[in-house]
């Protein structure tokens, strides 16, 4: 059961009506390719009911965890997200999300948000610096196994 779930019944039986809603909830699984978002994500949220549904807007609060791609010093940064997104009962696939009876379920709106917003490539902010190699005028070592590539005379 998603804790993102809202009864928005009151909304539906008037036109125009609007609502605030503020949740602080964890969101399970919720990671990129190389960042996490370990903590519970907040959302403010302004609910207003139109003739094709409840449109949604408002801010999707995260913190992000991972690893510098450049130096794998560990990295938190904070995410705040503003969405705006339309909850109807016929949803249009990948363009509204779904009015299911009288409840929404902003578990997919928050995901969908906070997953687009985090690094492929976490780096650090400054950019860190290029590792050097120890000694630059040094023959670099060779695997073994491409030893022999080595001594072939083309």
């Amino acid at each position: 059961m998603s804790r993102f779930r809202i009864d928005v019944a009151d909304l539906l039986h008037h036109p125009g009506a609007r609502r605030t809603v503020r949740l602080r909830e964890p969101v399970d699984d919720l990671a990129g390719s190389a960042a996490v978002v370990p903590d519970p994500v907040a959302v403010v949220l302004d609910l207003e009911r139109i003739n094709e549904g409840i449109v949604v807007r408002g801010a999707v609060t995260a913190t992000w965890r991972g690893d510098c791609a450049r130096c794998l010093t560990p990295l938190t940064r904070a995410l705040e997200l503003h969405v705006d997104e339309l909850f109807e009962p016929d949803p249009v696939a990948g363009e509204t999300y779904p009015l299911e009876g009288h409840e929404l379920d902003l578990d997919q709106l928050v995901r969908d948000a906070v997953l687009l917003e985090l690094p492929l490539a976490p780096h650090c902010d400054p950019p860190c610096p290029l590792p050097s190699p120890a000694n630059d005028d040094a023959e670099p070592d060779v695997d073994p196994r491409w030893r022999a590539l080595s001594d072939l005379e083309l």
